[in-house]
């Protein structure tokens, strides 16, 4: 394409001279101004030369001088197209529709359709895309203190989860109608370039904006095309796309000069540091040239602190559950190819799976929309999620610290000299298993950088000024940020892992990889925190093989039978009634259903059957009739304990109810006849409900205990072992202990045959004594 040229007319060199001279400037400094290298094309400017139309816009615009005012008018290149930088006798509606309707299918190109990662074939923008929302307070520029956060908390399903902060969200639709400029900020995978696309494809189907001309950048591309040449401006550089299209410079600078342009200029942190700074000023000069239009630019979160003057900054929030399934049902259909109706109830399951308690590590990781595509890859296949997530997890690493920005062509800086991708795993690894313990999720970015400079002394240089370290550890973080969004600057100055998941699992993975006894002995000292148990099974799943540590398990776990004298004792019952009971069930179901049926009522634990059920599937059917008599004797205990005078009657039906056990006790004639008088003994309900109450308050509570005995005579069951709250906190520990270890047992792969039924056949039997 031939070049074109501008030059000043002989009342523009007057104005110019005037501006140069309030200017206080040199030729030389103006040529600087411009990242010109000699002042040749300066002098030309001032002489009425013809000179690059570039340059020529760029010396307007440091002077602050009105292009249309300068430029001779209507002077032509050797192609024949208008120079005139606007023309502002042209119909503005008429420019701005005849625009839309040639750039409508570059738009179309551009942003109609998604790639999705790991998926063969592109999808249609509309068929996936879920609205995010906008805080409009940026998580890291809030003063606060540690303190003030909210802290890691156990939910009521036993399960660890981290409170958000609380936050106005918005849609952002409305914050793009609220704001002219707009800085959106976001971690990695959080939905940045699909909202910008969302922004693109609804301006050009005229849902929004249709009197705007919609242009979607990639700043990266921006930034690699003009690397070499800083003459160019963002301005000149949009118009030379839009001139393969017929559109010339003139009718693009009137609709930017009467401000119809919505820019969308995408991922300011996948420019390379060397080029930020120049990118960063061509794009303050088109904002501040053509400050009328609306523009919108994206960036992760950490990557720099310039301002552009009159943007509104704004940060894309997680996904709620809401928009998780709403996404979930779009990638079933979409993605998974199902029908409407197959694609709603996979959803559906999806959704019930991952608020299970054992997988909310995985509904935490799903709040980023990038790795909910990943789970929602990994439920297609078996539609549930693997016992051992470590792969899941692995995968996920790969991902945020390789495979994303393979996937967009990015390249990222250096964190640090010869700092590999292994050194990232290590350092994060250690970072995680230190602070883990502590049990605060949030840490002083000062505690962060001394860790981070302790790592590089004992990986790298020895003897390098530590002082020195200090200072670049705080880069070696920030670039951990804004890379791969793995650790995240929460309030100024603190920070903390972007998913409580990963922290959990970069502890397992330190602790994996240097397994010995000091470690297991350290990690024993956890067994009975909630929110240790992720730590737990990653580490069963990522062991090889995983022996020694569900051997130290069971060996805590037998410390804990033994420390408290009255649950030993119960251990010891436990182990002789559950031996007298002849059934076909597995050894420990018959323990574990035996284990909560004897607790107290006031016993959280008490009747729950579920891990007996996990134990042997076959509780779930028809119960042996030893097992039924006995649950149903127990029931019957628990209503008779339970009977006060507010609730009588129901009760007391339901007490009679519970004894009648003839279809149990039919080949057990002589225990039959026992209880059968010992029910006769209550009286009748015909006799109204005075006489009721007035014989339960004089006989209830001798006759419960008469009921109590009968049962720990004839049945083994029933016992008042007088357990107080210390003692129920106890032997809850003691059964969570037992079904973790049975879970690491299902995630572990790699046991020896031996250790695994050994295990499996002793959960809920009293440790030896240690006499």
């Amino acid at each position: 394409m031939a070049k074109r040229s501008l030059q000043a007319s002989a009342e523009g060199i007057r104005k110019a001279k005037q501006a140069f001279k309030r200017k206080g400037w040199t030729q030389e400094y103006l040529a600087a101004e411009v990242g010109l290298e000699t002042r040749q094309a300066i002098w030309k400017f001032f002489t009425g030369q013809r000179i690059d139309r570039h340059v020529f816009n760029d010396i307007c615009f440091a002077l602050e001088l009105d292009i249309a005012e300068i430029a001779q008018s209507f002077t032509t290149d050797e192609s024949g197209l208008l120079d005139s930088p606007a023309n502002l006798s042209l119909d503005i509606e008429t420019v701005v529709h005849k625009l839309r309707s040639v750039y409508h299918k570059n738009i179309q190109m551009q942003c109609g359709t998604v790639q999705i990662l790991d998926v063969a074939q592109t999808i249609q923008f509309h068929d996936i895309y879920v609205d995010v929302e906008i805080l409009e307070e940026i998580n890291s520029r809030r003063w606060l203190e540690i303190k003030k956060f909210p802290q890691v908390w156990i939910k009521e399903n036993n399960c660890l989860g981290v409170v958000d902060w609380p936050q106005t969200r918005t849609s952002g639709i409305a914050a793009v109608k609220k704001y002219d400029k707009l800085m959106v900020l976001g971690k990695p995978g959080i939905g940045k370039t699909t909202f910008l696309q969302a922004i693109a494809n609804s301006c050009n189907l005229g849902l929004l904006y249709p009197d705007y001309l919609p242009i979607f950048l990639r700043l990266k591309d921006f930034a690699e095309d003009i690397r070499g040449s800083s003459q160019i401006s963002l301005f000149n550089y949009l118009c030379e796309s839009f001139l393969n299209l017929g559109i010339s410079e003139q009718e693009l600078n009137t609709v930017f000069t009467h401000g119809r342009a919505l820019i969308l200029l995408d991922g300011l942190d996948e420019v390379l540091e060397k080029d930020v700074n120049k990118i960063i000023n061509k794009i303050r000069q088109i904002t501040e040239k053509f400050c009328k239009n609306k523009i919108i630019i994206t960036c992760r979160l950490g990557i720099q602190n310039y301002k552009f003057y009159g943007f509104t900054e704004v940060e894309i929030g997680n996904f709620s559950q809401p928009q998780i399934a709403n996404f979930a049902e779009k990638w079933f259909l979409a993605i998974a190819k199902q029908t409407p109706a197959l694609a709603k109830e996979l959803a559906s399951r999806f959704m019930q799976k991952l608020e299970l308690k054992e997988n909310l590590p995985i509904l935490d990781l799903a709040s980023t929309p990038l790795l909910l595509n990943f789970i929602c890859l990994v439920f297609q296949f078996n539609e549930d999620f693997p016992n051992n997530r470590a792969e899941i997890y692995k995968q996920i690493l790969d991902l945020l610290l390789t495979r994303w920005d393979e996937a967009k062509g990015v390249k990222r800086d250096e964190i640090y000299p010869n700092f590999s991708l292994l050194h990232k795993i290590k350092l994060l690894s250690h970072l995680a298993a230190i602070t883990f313990p502590q049990s605060s999720y949030f840490q002083p970015q000062s505690h962060l950088c001394q860790l981070i400079t302790d790592y590089l002394l004992q990986n790298f240089n020895p003897t390098h000024d530590a002082a020195a370290l200090e200072i670049e550890s705080a880069f070696v973080l920030q670039a951990i940020e804004a890379q791969h969004g793995l650790l995240m600057q929460k309030a100024l100055g603190i920070y903390a892992f972007s998913h409580f998941s990963l922290q959990q699992y970069f502890t397992a993975k330190e602790i994996v990889t240097n397994l010995n006894s000091q470690t297991l002995a350290a990690l024993m000292k956890h067994l009975n925190k909630k929110y240790w148990r992720e730590v737990f099974l990653l580490s069963a799943g990522m062991l090889n093989p995983a022996d020694e540590l569900l051997k130290s398990m069971k060996e805590k776990i037998d410390n804990l039978s033994r420390k408290n004298s009255k649950i030993h004792h119960f251990l010891i019952w436990l182990m002789q009634k559950s031996a007298a009971v002849k059934t076909s069930y597995h050894v420990a179901s018959v323990r574990a259903f035996y284990f909560t049926l004897d607790l107290p009522p006031e016993s959280a634990l008490a009747c729950n059957q579920e891990l007996a059920i996990l134990l042997d599937n076959q509780l779930a059917g028809n119960l042996a009739t030893d097992l039924a008599l006995d649950l149903a004797l127990t029931h019957g205990l628990t209503v008779s304990l339970g009977i006060n005078p507010d609730i009588f009657l129901p009760r007391f039906s339901a007490l009679s109810l519970s004894l009648d056990l003839k279809h149990l006790l039919a080949n057990q004639p002589e225990l039959l006849t026992a209880l059968q008088n010992l029910k006769n003994q209550l009286p009748s309900p015909s006799q109204g409900g005075e006489v009721l109450k007035i014989w339960w308050q004089d006989n209830g509570k001798n006759w419960t205990e008469s009921l109590r005995n009968w049962m720990i005579t004839n049945r083994k069951v029933g016992h008042n072992w007088q357990f107080n709250s210390q003692d129920l906190e106890e032997i809850q520990q003691y059964w969570d202990a037992n079904q973790l270890l049975l879970d690491c047992l299902k995630t572990a792969t790699d046991v020896s045959p031996q250790l695994r039924n050994y295990l499996e056949t002793s959960l809920f039997l009293p440790g030896k004594s240690d006499d």
